[in-house]
């Protein structure tokens, strides 16, 4: 049995997408998992136990091509998607791009979302088992294991998160980093500024105040990551308002930003792909939720917790409003805090 999941887009909507890995694998434990993904995460899910292959679309690269390049590079893909004779193709997008491949890849099974569930219309056309997610599958994994479960019945696993695998290599160069830095054998939280959204972020004021009363009050040492050049401006501010005394991430791969966040005790972040992936690793979260709903996007489990932001019309979605600053500011630095304390002093030992 040879099956490709299509799920190309964005890292956060990859990472949710994991657990059917798991739940295929149970149910036919012979089965060949391939993913189709856009190359820009094409890393965090090679080698992957689990998947035979991963296919990667150049999207932006055909883009800055024009038509023409968008035309091949595409052909290109669906030839080699067809070459594979899948049996049987999951559609966890559902918009018109995954719509494409997933009708052209040939295979006579092709399950996507109902017409109430898929992102848009044209997707449609080329699924022919159409899935309606139940009631209670309202957070973002258990939509596309919804799709899992309704071609493959017979499987047992459910997973909340994951499984994701910590790359050995990438782990060594992140240990080295830390001992380095001092951190070895110290309490670690890695503290992610940056989001995909700006209505997402949490004001860059409370991310300083944050960061200072968790070096003076409880003397951790943030590691602040960062994935371009605003954020390591905002992290810069950070690292300026605590007088030197946080470690910026040098920065690195996908592989090494997982084995980073592999290695912390705690994360703490916006809805955004690092705090998924902390999850899927295993590792604690704090996430701060503002124009998304944590019912549907927050990492769930007994070692994660999330603050919400105190304004009657969130969840939103938007991605621009004149409340914006307003609405960060509805979280409090004390509500973050205080869930970022609860955390330590149940799990390492109470902090000063």
């Amino acid at each position: 049995m040879k099956v490709l999941i299509v799920k190309v887009s964005a890292l956060g909507d990859v990472v949710h997408a994991l657990p059917v890995l798991a739940w295929l694998k149970s149910a036919d434990e012979s089965m060949q998992i391939d993913w189709l993904v856009e190359e820009s995460f094409a890393p965090f899910l090679e080698e992957h136990p689990l998947i035979r292959k991963v296919h990667q679309l150049s999207t932006k690269a055909w883009r800055r091509g024009g038509v023409r390049a968008s035309v091949k590079g595409a052909w290109q893909m669906i030839r080699c998607l067809r070459q594979e004779k899948y049996d049987v193709v999951l559609d966890l997008q559902g918009n018109a791009k995954s719509g494409l491949f997933t009708l052209m890849s040939g295979a006579p099974l092709r399950c996507g979302f109902d017409r109430d569930a898929a992102r848009e219309n044209l997707n449609l056309l080329a699924t022919n088992r159409k899935v309606a997610p139940g009631e209670l599958d309202f957070h973002i994994t258990d939509r596309s294991l919804s799709i899992a479960r309704a071609a493959f019945p017979k499987g047992s696993e459910l997973r909340v998160a994951g499984p994701l695998p910590v790359d050995a290599t990438a782990l060594q160069t992140i240990q080295q980093q830390l001992g380095k830095a001092g951190l070895v054998d110290k309490p670690i939280i890695v503290l992610h500024y940056g989001t995909t959204w700006v209505t997402k972020l949490w004001p860059i004021a409370s991310w300083q105040t944050l960061a200072l009363r968790l070096v003076e009050e409880k003397g951790l040492r943030p590691v602040l990551t960062w994935g371009n050049e605003k954020e390591y401006a905002a992290v810069q501010a950070i690292q300026d308002a605590c007088t030197g005394r946080c470690f910026i991430w040098p920065r690195g791969s996908l592989k090494e930003l997982s084995a980073l966040l592999s290695e912390a005790d705690l994360v703490v972040g916006g809805d955004t792909g690092p705090v998924h992936i902390a999850a899927a690793v295993g590792t604690a979260t704090v996430s701060i939720f503002r124009v998304t709903d944590p019912d549907r996007n927050a990492p769930r489990g007994k070692i994660h917790a999330h603050a919400v932001a105190n304004f009657d019309c969130a969840p939103c979605l938007r991605k621009e409003c004149d409340r914006d600053l307003e609405c960060g500011k509805s979280i409090s630095v004390d509500t973050v805090f205080e869930l970022v304390v609860s955390h330590f002093n149940k799990t390492i030992s109470p902090l000063s």
